[in-house]
Parts: C-alpha cells; sequence; structure tokens
C-alpha cells in the first residue's frame, strides 16, 4: 500500500532578506524645491547667511520635514541626516546645532523675512482683491527658558502652562493664502497684539479693502486705525446694555430672516460712522440654553458637595472656595442651601445665568452691507481657524526654547502653511482639499534607493495618488 500524498495548498513565507535600501517621502521634497525656485526664496534667505553650509539647503530640508514628520529638531537633524537625503538637498553630514542656529536666524530677522516674502507673492501673483481676516491664538510652550512664555488665557486650555500669542493675517476667500505672523508674549490681549499684526499689512491692501476680525480685538482705537488709512473694517460687537433695550423690543423692528434653516432673522442699526447688525439664530439659543442648563446642574451638584463638607466639618476643596455662586462668602462659608429650596436654588441659578441675550449676537462694519452680506462675510472669516488649526496640528512648531529660535521655527510653519495654501490656490481641484490629507499625500509619494548588488543605485517611485500626481503635474511657472 502507498501512502497517499499531502499537497501543499498554502505557499511556504518567503524569507526577508535584509538590505541597504532606504525609503524617504519625495513628494514634499519635490514640493519644497518648486516652490523654493518658484517664490524666489534663495535670495530672500541667502543674505542672512553667507558662510558656513547653505541656509537655502539647510531651509529646504527643515520645510520638507515639517511637511512630513514634524517632530523635534533632534528628530529632524536625524531625518536629514541619511545620506541619500543628504544628497537630495546638496548637504554634507552637519551637527544638530547648526539647525538650531538656523532657527536663531530666521528669528532674529523674522520682520524683514515676512516683508519679503510678502514683496515675492505680491509681485507674482495679481490677487483679485485684498480683503484681508485677521485672527489671534495661543501656542502652549513646554518649558520655561524663553522669556516670550507669559501665563494667560488659553485658547488650547491650560492655564498651566506658560504660552505665546500668535496673530496671523491671511487674503480673505477665495484665495485663503496667509501674508503676515506676528509672534508676542503669550500675556498680551488682542486689542493690544491687533496694532502690530495690523502694521505688518496694512500698506500692502489697496484703498477700500475691507479688514475682518473678532471682537476680542475691536476697540474704538483699532476701528479709527482702519478708518485712517481708508480702509475698511467689520467686526464682532460685544453686547451691552444699549443692545439689551432693543433685543427686548426685537420684534417689533420686524427682523429679516436671513436663515431660515438655522432660524436667523436681523435688524440694521446704522449710525453717522458705522452700522451695528443684530442677529437672532434660533439654533444658537437653543445651543446656549442647553450649556446654560448643564451649568445650573453642576452648580447645585457643587453646592451639595459644599455642604456636606462643611456639615461634616471638612475642609473646603479648594476648587470651590469662593468660586460658586451658592456660597455666599460676605458673612460666612456657607452655602445658599441652608436658605433656599432646591427648586429656589434652580431658579436663583437661572437669574444669575439666563440673561436674555441667549441666541443674539452683533457685527459693527464701517461699510453699509445688507444683512445677508454682514454675515456671509464675517463667517468666511473662519478659513484662518483652520490655519491655527493646521499650525497647531499639522505643521506644529519645533519644540525650541530661546525667543529668536521659536520665532525661527514658527516662520518655518508659517511657510510650510503658505506652500499648503499656494497649493490650494494654483489647483482648483485641491481647493478644498485639507491640509493633512494634502502632506499625507506627499508622504505617501516616496522613493526606494535600491542599492542591492548594484554599481549604481537605482531610485524606484512609488505611491501615486490623485493629490500627489496633481501636484507633480501642475506647472509651477518660474517669473
Amino acid at each position: 500500500m502507498f501512502e497517499s500524498a499531502k499537497m501543499q495548498t498554502k505557499l511556504r513565507t518567503n524569507k526577508f532578506e535584509p538590505n541597504e535600501n532606504i525609503s524617504f517621502p519625495i513628494g514634499t521634497i519635490f514640493l519644497v524645491d518648486r516652490l523654493y525656485e518658484v517664490l524666489n526664496f534663495s535670495d530672500i534667505f541667502g543674505k542672512h547667511k553667507s558662510r558656513g553650509i547653505d541656509i537655502n539647503d539647510l531651509l529646504r530640508a527643515l520645510i520638507s520635514y515639517k511637511l512630513t514628520d514634524n517632530f523635534s529638531i533632534k528628530r529632524s537633524h536625524d531625518w536629514i541626516n541619511r545620506p541619500e537625503v543628504l544628497s537630495e538637498f546638496s548637504l554634507p553630514n552637519f551637527s544638530e546645532r547648526t539647525l538650531y542656529r538656523v532657527l536663531e536666524i530666521l528669528g532674529s530677522n523674522r520682520e524683514e523675512i515676512i516683508s519679503d516674502i510678502q514683496d515675492v507673492l505680491f509681485l507674482r501673483y495679481e490677487f483679485e482683491h485684498t480683503t484681508i481676516n485677521m485672527d489671534w491664538t495661543s501656542f502652549v510652550l513646554h518649558g520655561n527658558e524663553a522669556h516670550l512664555g507669559k501665563y494667560g488665557y488659553s485658547r488650547d486650555h491650560r492655564p498651566d502652562k506658560k504660552q505665546i500669542t500668535v496673530g496671523v493675517t491671511e487674503l480673505s476667500d477665495p484665495i485663503n493664502i496667509p501674508i503676515g505672523m506676528t509672534i508676542e508674549p503669550g500675556n498680551l490681549n488682542d486689542q493690544t497684539h491687533f496694532k502690530k499684526t495690523y502694521h505688518q499689512s496694512n500698506h500692502r491692501l489697496k484703498e477700500g479693502s475691507l479688514v475682518i476680525f473678532d471682537k476680542g480685538a475691536n476697540s474704538v482705537v483699532n476701528t479709527q486705525m482702519i478708518r485712517a488709512d481708508n480702509l475698511q473694517y467689520i467686526t464682532g460687537k460685544k453686547l451691552n446694555k444699549s443692545d439689551d433695550k432693543i433685543i427686548a423690543k426685537f420684534e417689533t423692528y420686524n427682523p429679516q430672516v436671513i436663515d431660515k434653516e438655522s432660524g436667523i432673522r436681523g435688524i440694521k442699526i446704522e449710525k453717522p460712522n458705522s452700522t451695528n447688525y443684530l442677529y437672532f439664530s434660533k439654533k444658537l439659543q437653543k445651543e446656549q440654553l442647553e450649556s446654560r442648563a448643564r451649568k445650573v446642574v453642576r452648580e447645585i451638584k457643587e453646592a451639595k458637595a459644599i455642604q456636606e463638607s462643611i456639615d461634616k466639618n471638612k475642609a473646603l476643596p479648594k476648587r470651590f472656595r469662593i468660586n460658586n455662586l451658592l456660597v455666599d462668602v460676605d458673612y460666612s462659608i456657607q452655602t445658599k442651601l441652608i436658605e433656599l429650596s432646591e427648586d429656589d436654588a434652580v431658579k436663583f441659578l437661572k437669574e444669575k445665568f439666563i440673561t436674555g441675550r441667549e441666541g443674539f449676537f452683533s457685527l459693527k462694519s464701517s461699510k453699509n452691507l445688507t444683512l445677508s452680506e454682514a454675515l456671509l462675510t464675517y463667517r468666511k472669516k473662519d478659513s484662518i481657524e483652520k490655519i491655527f488649526n493646521s499650525l497647531k496640528n499639522e505643521i506644529k512648531p519645533l519644540r525650541v526654547w530661546t525667543d529668536n529660535s521659536i520665532y525661527g521655527a514658527l516662520i518655518i510653519g508659517f511657510i510650510a502653511q503658505i506652500f499648503i495654501s499656494l497649493i490650494r490656490f494654483e489647483i482648483p481641484e485641491l481647493k478644498h482639499m485639507s491640509t493633512k490629507f494634502i502632506k499625507t499625500a506627499l508622504s505617501n509619494l516616496t522613493v526606494t534607493v535600491d542599492s542591492w548588488m548594484r554599481k549604481t543605485k537605482k531610485f524606484n517611485h512609488s505611491n501615486f495618488d490623485a493629490i500627489n500626481t496633481a501636484i507633480l503635474d501642475h506647472n509651477w511657472v518660474v517669473t
């Protein structure tokens, strides 16, 4: 008898042989090289460092890294200092300190650099308008060495960390290209920061251009500054007592329906030198009332926790000390729950939290626009929030410590954001593509350097897709 033969139904796993091949993203390097040439950045930066390693080769490498991995200076040094990558940028092997010196140079010459970048952008492109969005945000700092780092109002919800404030100026829709950036200490408010951000770009604007900014930077001084330059403005406006009188009789003004779906209606209040636009949004009212309701519940729970501590003669928890509306600190550390029933406490809190302004918001402009025009124009300012999100999450600042290196790292991020914005501006099919998707597509395009048993290296490109192909195929005209 013969034993039945066993048939192999599964292919044997191949044994992997180690080799010296290396792969790295080539899409970002291509983009940076091309735009660096198109925008003539070599002239902008070359004048700031004439000795040693070419600053432009180092900058092209740093910007490429920022659009690829983007971690610390140490990681960027390791990423660049691979023979094949060094070859791409025509760089010799260099020390980590070299990159810090580059950032210091950028930081100490930041105003001239941004002015030169503006010169190039406005010379190359005949922008259809020079209406600008302006906004300010904060960046958390990790470390205490930089004098710029101050405690202040944190947009990142990290009041325990020192921070810096950053202002960005962007040409508004449909251009959406950043043209200015200012960096100030973390405790500077938006009204004060406004002046520096505005003066960095105001001389680039055509007469009558619109300056759009949030209510946090709105002040009489700032709006007068704009009008003195023969420019117009539209800004958010904080509601005040005179607005409360109008809100109380809002329906008698026959408000105009602006957005039926969101339940937005509005009225115009014309003044000698400006126009106020008062809006009511049913959707916003619902959201704000729900938020207030959650706050009432939270305050009741906290008040009960405080009262329990007092009843049990325990130390009052630090987080509750004098922070709760139900604590009357004028006469004793005792909650109003002693005097009020829970229903009365809820009523008391509603009176404190429900103002009657829920759902209402106001804009102010030097131009007499329609209610719809004013709202749409102001809402388009949100595009600058995407730049902040990109700078914080996709093109994060490198971790550095001195003031000038902070300035320098943010300038690298600013340039990287300009490059991404130019992709969207020049290539219509990528107009609404997010920074994350563009970065990923560029990073996916890789080159493998195959040196196995070869006298000369072979370069294999892979992972083409619709996004990186559109960028590769685009005619970036050098002027």
